[in-house]
């Protein structure tokens, strides 16, 4: 499968000011309203003042895919997001268990996981994001990665890391 053509959402946490805007229009383009429980991309705050968006790296292996029983994920071969199929999916959690970051998680209202699917090749978040002025989030083509599993980290994991950034080694027992 090639990889030209395809995106990617880099992420500059100390960048993110936890506005959530990001999760309010990827809410309102997939769901129809205001509802960040259902957002394909969520903020966690796990230390106050560190923001981590959260959001499908989009793993050169696709684990998440590969762990499906009823193969209710694909991959679309344009952009590079991982598709669930409402209607195969079972919920069963295979997806989540398998991503190295945790990332899918149960849609709060149907059985089916939930997974970035990058709008289709234009992300409303990083278009909310870039408007508000912050640029936490930034579309890049995909081959610009060498390994996206490096990504694929937890939020406590990532909170650790900015923290570490941040304040240094001694702050990072925190999280």
């Amino acid at each position: 499968m090639s990889e030209t053509g395809r995106i990617w959402i880099a992420r500059d946490y100390s960048r993110c000011s936890g506005c959530r805007r990001c999760e309010i229009v990827c809410s309102l383009h997939h769901e129809g309203k205001i509802w960040p429980e259902a957002s394909r991309i969520r903020v966690f705050m796990l230390v106050p003042g560190v923001e981590i968006p959260h959001l499908c790296v989009q793993c050169s292996d696709y684990p998440c895919v590969d762990a499906c029983p009823v193969n209710a994920l694909s991959v679309d071969k344009r952009t590079g997001a991982v598709i669930v199929d409402r209607e195969k999916c079972t919920a069963c959690g295979e997806c989540i268990d398998a991503c190295p970051g945790k990332i899918p998680y149960i849609h709060p209202a149907e059985n089916y996981a939930v997974i970035c699917d990058l709008c289709g090749g234009d992300p409303k978040c990083v278009e909310a994001c870039r408007e508000g002025g912050w640029n936490a989030l930034e579309i890049i083509k995909r081959e610009d990665i060498p390994t996206l599993n490096l990504y694929a980290k937890t939020p406590e994991e990532i909170t650790r890391n900015v923290i570490r950034k941040l304040y240094g080694e001694e702050w990072e027992g925190i999280v």
